[in-house]
């Protein structure tokens, strides 16, 4: 665990050990070469979704590494790419609907790839805010 463990993002505290250290390092790697500050935040949160993806309220191993969405496919260049809030929005429609079922999303059986991204990130901030609430 890192030492600065109180530090972290809140999702990340819930988060498995690996998770916390990939942003950790990425972190302080990204703070010597940026500095302190949302870039430094940004470029770890980038390498934290290279090969996790956020459930609920916190981060899993994805099933294979590799961007997650098509802002990180073009290494951020792409101004209409759209981030997914840690969705992996690059797996497959049947990983995204096990996601769903996971965490209870209504209708999922009769929505589109997109829309299972959607549905998800709605519901992994849903879960984070209660998370944070306590309740």
């Amino acid at each position: 665990m890192p030492e600065d463990f109180d530090d972290l993002p809140s999702t990340l505290q819930r988060s498995e050990k690996g998770a916390r250290d990939t942003y950790a390092k990425a972190k302080e790697s990204a703070e010597e070469t940026y500095g302190k500050g949302e870039r430094a935040s940004r470029t770890a949160y980038s390498a934290l979704k290279h090969s996790y993806e956020k459930v609920g309220d916190h981060w899993e191993p994805k099933e294979e590494k590799g961007p997650s969405d098509s802002r990180a496919e073009s290494g951020g260049r792409d101004p209409d790419g759209k981030p997914a809030g840690g969705v992996d929005a690059n797996a497959s429609k049947e990983h995204l609907y096990e996601r769903a079922q996971q965490l209870g999303v209504e209708g999922r059986s009769t929505m589109d790839k997109d829309e299972l991204v959607d549905a998800l990130e709605k519901a992994n901030d849903r879960a984070t805010r209660k998370a944070r609430d306590g309740s």
